[in-house]
């Protein structure tokens, strides 16, 4: 298992719509491995396989609390089927954009179709915390952020501020 280095802001490959997996076999095993390690180490809660340069639809999460045992779900290929018309707020944050939080809606409940790491087709309906981190890294998934669900004015400013930190530490690897 390795730790994987996460993408962020502005890196272009977090835009990228994220292909289907096709095989269920040790690559597809180490790479679930690698980033759940990758989550764990960040500290985060949810990390789509994009998020570290693999452009396949391909998400884990955690939800269990520092004092609780693990308990990492995997979810291959994830299509939200439905959604709820009730709405809940949560305030998001992302391995992507470091130390920046902002308040999201989204749908409070949600039902989806995907499958685990052996390819068993599975369904789960999801609320609360649950819910908003599937649609968060789903969005992944489909090369759309977070960021992406707040105003323009707040999204520029962030993505101003994070291309700017990548300018300076290019400059500062070119000795310059």
């Amino acid at each position: 298992m390795t730790i994987q280095t996460i993408l962020k802001i502005p890196d272009p490959r977090l835009k990228l719509v994220s292909e289907p997996v096709t095989k269920f076999d040790g690559k597809l095993q180490t790479l679930v491995q690698d980033m759940l390690e990758t989550m764990y180490d960040a500290p985060g809660i949810g990390l789509a396989a994009i998020q570290i340069g693999v452009a396949k639809r391909l998400l884990v999460i955690d939800l269990a609390k520092e004092e609780e045992p693990k308990a990492p779900m995997v979810f291959v290929n994830p299509d939200i089927i439905s959604v709820s018309d009730e709405l809940s707020i949560y305030e998001e944050g992302c391995l992507s954009i470091p130390d920046y939080y902002e308040s999201v809606e989204r749908p409070a409940r949600i039902k989806i179709r995907y499958q685990d790491e052996t390819g068993e087709n599975r369904e789960i309906e999801a609320d609360g915390l649950l819910a908003t981190c599937l649609q968060h890294e789903i969005d992944h998934l489909n090369g759309v952020m977070f960021i992406d669900h707040i105003s323009k004015l707040k999204r520029t400013r962030v993505i101003t501020k994070f291309t700017k930190a990548a300018k300076s530490l290019k400059d500062v690897k070119r000795g310059e």
